[in-house]
């Protein structure tokens, strides 16, 4: 692997670290546990994540007429919805430990305590629904998160690990046992802010909003104009889950170098947030890489309204990343958020620069 590539993603201390975490893992588990959590690395299934909660029952799509005027109803194939991995339910309690810790192995102190309070908020978003008297196809449920460990950790090829259910979607692949690729890297919350019992006025992932909103609000007419670009929000993150993140498709507005400096250092701030989602080593490197790239065509957009409590989207875009983030759903009291690379996504350029330069490849 050529040596800039190596410098900018080594991180030979969080790759140990998630390596041990797979190994303890993968050693708790019993052989039929062990089948259902390994994949080889050249899997497609590597690729698939999704943030969306398991179903009660498959979802269903009309086909064709039965012949009596109305359509067929079939399930759609269970591969669309069942994820795959060891989920925690089937898990003893070691082995939910262990889980717990590979899944939060590659993340810096901050997102290791959002993601196993996401993991918990199952239970307050399942008793806000049964207050509310809602009724829904989607599972709510902790023990519905599932631990996948792709390749061998134990030895030199690249292998990768996946977490994975309801607004968590972490994916890690470690490359010649000391490069890291650590995106996508998805977080969300449901509700954004709890409204009832014991935890009233959680906000999990606060500082998502805040951040955004302390740049909003520190433009001038000028700067809104051109960062709010559509006063209705869209209904999701524009990236969705896709294999490969295009940079066309998040809203572009207002570039860093129309900003005055002390909007830069909101801009600045706020992408430093979601880069240090991962361990302090990978969050370093992807900072260096971030800049040294150049900031002045990074982009900030919004839409939506600006006031608090109301329906909001808003897109980071620069040369090498992309970061979204809405809360639209549920009275917009429900966050997605991502930060992805659009060259390191999956570790696809670390491992083509890898096979190139191996020569047992």
């Amino acid at each position: 692997m050529s040596t800039e590539l190596t410098a900018a993603h080594y991180a030979p201390a969080t790759a140990r670290a998630m390596r041990d975490a797979a190994l303890r893992f993968l050693d708790t588990l019993d052989d039929g546990q062990r089948r259902t959590a390994t994949y080889e690395f050249g899997s497609d299934e590597r690729y698939q994540w999704s943030f969306l909660p398991d179903r009660k029952v498959p979802l269903t799509i009309a086909n064709e007429s039965n012949g009596d005027g109305l359509p067929r109803i079939e399930p759609l194939p269970g591969e669309l919805w069942v994820r795959n991995g060891l989920p925690l339910r089937d898990m003893s309690q070691p082995q939910r430990d262990a889980a717990l810790r590979l899944m939060t192995s590659g993340l810096g102190e901050r997102a290791s305590n959002q993601a196993r309070q996401i993991v918990d908020h199952e239970v307050t978003l399942r008793e806000w629904e049964a207050i509310e008297n809602f009724v829904g196809d989607f599972l709510r449920d902790p023990d519905r998160y599932y631990f996948t460990v792709f390749g061998d950790p134990s030895g030199d090829a690249p292998w990768a690990w996946r977490a994975g259910g309801h607004h968590i979607g972490i994916q890690f692949a470690i490359i010649d046992r000391e490069v890291v690729s650590p995106f996508p890297l998805f977080l969300g919350a449901n509700p954004a802010t709890v409204r009832h019992g014991p935890t009233k006025g959680m906000r999990i992932l606060s500082a998502e909003e805040d951040l955004a909103r302390t740049l909003l609000s520190s433009l001038n007419d000028s700067g809104k104009r051109r960062a709010i670009v559509d006063p209705v929000a869209p209904y999701d993150i524009l990236t969705v889950n896709y294999r490969r993140a295009d940079t066309s498709m998040p809203l572009s507005g207002l570039p860093y170098s129309l900003m005055s400096g002390d909007q830069r250092q909101h801009l600045i701030s706020l992408i430093r947030h979601y880069v240090s989602r991962s361990a302090q080593d990978i969050a370093a490197n992807e900072w260096r890489r971030i800049e040294s790239a150049g900031l002045d065509s990074v982009t900030f957009a919004w839409a939506g309204p600006e006031e608090r409590g109301l329906e909001h989207y808003y897109s980071v875009v620069g040369p090498k990343f992309i970061i979204e983030y809405d809360n639209t759903q549920n009275e917009g009291n429900h966050i997605h958020s991502v930060i992805r690379d659009t060259e390191h996504d999956w570790g696809e350029d670390l491992l083509s620069a890898h096979y190139a330069n191996s020569d047992h490849h």
